[in-house]
């Protein structure tokens, strides 16, 4: 049973802003800390980070749930490389999420499809 879907696109640059301006302080409110290590071994670190932050976005959007927090959703991948949402903090038990994240130099773009567990 489909609950939603979302969509989201972000400025690389908007992400590396935030950054240079916030550091750590930023990626620790937004990001994992398994997602932070993962993108500094990124040669695109800020495009890394930006599909990242338009997943979650896009995952907030498609689950509906004001309460879901940043820290709630970790994105990593699977061996294959596909994009994976993992829940956190007892979150999302009832659900699955099927996410898509593409980007190039100056923009990233996620989507999400969150399915009930049958």
């Amino acid at each position: 049973m489909l609950i939603g879907t979302g969509v989201d696109i972000t400025e690389v640059r908007r992400i590396r802003q935030a950054v240079e301006k916030w550091g750590e302080d930023f990626l620790k409110r937004v990001f994992t800390e398994a997602e932070i290590k993962n993108a500094k071994t990124k040669t695109s670190f800020y495009q890394h980070l930006a599909g990242r932050f338009a997943a979650k976005e896009a995952i907030f959007k498609a689950v509906g749930d004001n309460q879901l927090s940043w820290q709630d959703i970790q994105i990593h991948n699977d061996q294959q490389g596909k994009p994976v949402c993992l829940f956190l903090n007892g979150r999302g038990k009832n659900i699955n999420v099927h996410i898509s994240i593409s980007h190039v130099k100056t923009y990233a773009v996620a989507n999400a499809v969150v399915t009930k567990k049958s």
